[in-house]
């Protein structure tokens, strides 16, 4: 008899406990695709009639979505392909915790309709004290929609040539300014521009003046700009976009602006992203004068571009919690990273991994801190296992989260500087389970 007859039927193999739980966490949908895979397998002679129901269980995804944990090993601290910045505990917990019916927008003492979002709010103005009133839009490039919309449709924005940028996936500033109905004025050149270009561009139809921080390149010879400080000179409102969403000076990036310095050199508008360097979630930040933000906040488009309770959840927890991971990589010493490299590398190669303990270079990355160099320690491997730490069977079966690197002179670096002590061991079991899948 032909032995694909004693295939079992699908009702039969679904009624397996294994395949009965996991339908309550990932849906009858991904759970009778993974039974008909497994039956189609036994059809063709690849597994025993007998092991369907073990092999569907073995293939099923570890959650309903596509989207796999991953360790950032890249050396780039705000990764953008990767999801930028990894929220921290407290903002994963507060994400859970609002992940069911919550009150954001309701007053639990009163039984009315509140403010929406008012925790992350207040929180954000007591981050940038010298911000007169503060609003949270879906990302930096809706901050920019918004303020142009409300503030600059049928009229100009002055821009200096050298601020017209281009960040990732083609996205350019004139562009989205263009889509508003705004115009741009552009003054001075890519490499100079002087207060005077400012000062003659300035008519009846300015809306504003945007100061743009070139997040991604830095320009550098013979060149010149102007300041915060002296734009604010000209009695025209100045917004400044300093997209990396640094909200107060770090020692680690002296260059970098942030919001709460350009407010007090009297910008009247700031915006800002959310999930860069503050840390957090993705989100437009939006700070300055009372009187603008309030316009801003209350005008159509803004409903729009509100954020969700997942980002607002996530937002207030990291303005108000421990200091979130991207800080913590920055920050992190040298000799630290050393040690943990060291550590690392001892026991893989005790356990007959070809791997050694090297020094390395990391970026900040997502458009922040442009030509700094922060130094660092990395994992030397073979390339061959680059593949298995991103995709691998452990990866696929969620025992393992996947792990990305760079590839340098032949050799995968495992660079430490993203990576969370606490993911030590999780990055040693990894590169343990690819080495072993190769053998």
């Amino acid at each position: 008899m032909d032995p694909r007859r004693h295939v079992p039927r699908t009702d039969v193999v679904l009624a397996d406990p294994r395949l009965v739980a996991a339908r309550e966490l990932l849906g009858a949908t991904l759970v009778k695709a993974a039974v008909t895979r497994a039956q189609d397998m036994a059809r063709s002679g690849a597994i025993s009639p007998a092991t369907v129901a073990d092999a569907a269980a073995a293939s099923l995804p570890p959650t309903a979505a596509t989207l796999t944990p991953v360790i950032n090993a890249t050396g780039v601290l705000v990764h953008t392909n990767l999801g930028r910045a990894p929220l921290s505990a407290a903002a994963r917990h507060a994400v859970q915790a609002a992940a069911g019916c919550t009150n954001v927008e309701f007053d639990l003492a009163s039984g009315k309709r509140g403010r929406r979002g008012v925790g992350a709010l207040d929180a954000l103005a007591r981050a940038v004290p010298a911000a007169g009133a503060v609003y949270v839009v879906n990302n930096n490039a809706a901050a920019l929609v918004l303020a142009a919309t409300a503030l600059a449709a049928g009229r100009e924005i002055i821009v200096s040539r050298g601020e017209m940028i281009e960040i990732g996936d083609r996205f350019r500033l004139p562009d989205l300014l263009q889509s508003t109905g705004a115009r741009i004025r552009e003054v001075g050149t890519t490499n100079r521009t002087a207060l005077a270009d400012y000062q003659q561009a300035v008519c009846a139809g300015t809306a504003f003046i945007l100061k743009v921080h070139p997040s991604n390149y830095v320009i550098e010879g013979f060149t010149a700009s102007v300041s915060v400080g002296e734009l604010a000179g000209l009695g025209v409102l100045v917004v400044g976009d300093i997209g990396s969403g640094l909200l107060r000076p770090s020692p680690v990036l002296p260059d970098e602006p942030d919001a709460d310095t350009w407010l007090r050199a009297g910008a009247g508008l700031v915006t800002a992203s959310g999930d860069k360097l503050l840390g957090g979630p993705q989100a437009g930040l939006l700070l300055g004068e009372r009187e603008t933000v309030i316009r801003l906040a209350r005008h159509p488009l803004a409903r729009a571009l509100r954020v969700d309770k997942l980002t607002l959840a996530a937002l207030e927890a990291t303005l108000a919690g421990p200091t979130p991971p991207v800080t913590q990589a920055m920050t992190a010493t040298e000799p630290s990273l050393r040690t943990r490299a060291g550590a690392l590398a001892g026991r893989l190669a005790l356990a007959g991994v070809d791997c050694r303990a090297v020094p390395s270079a990391a970026a900040v990355g997502g458009g922040g801190g442009p030509g700094v160099t922060l130094p660092s320690a990395a994992l030397s491997l073979p390339e061959r296992l680059a593949s298995g730490l991103r995709s691998g069977t452990a990866v696929r079966r969620g025992d393992m989260p996947a792990v990305v690197g760079r590839v340098e002179d032949g050799r995968l670096l495992l660079d430490l500087r993203a990576v969370a002590p606490t993911e030590d061991e999780r990055l040693a079991e990894a590169v343990l389970a690819a080495a072993a899948g190769q053998q």
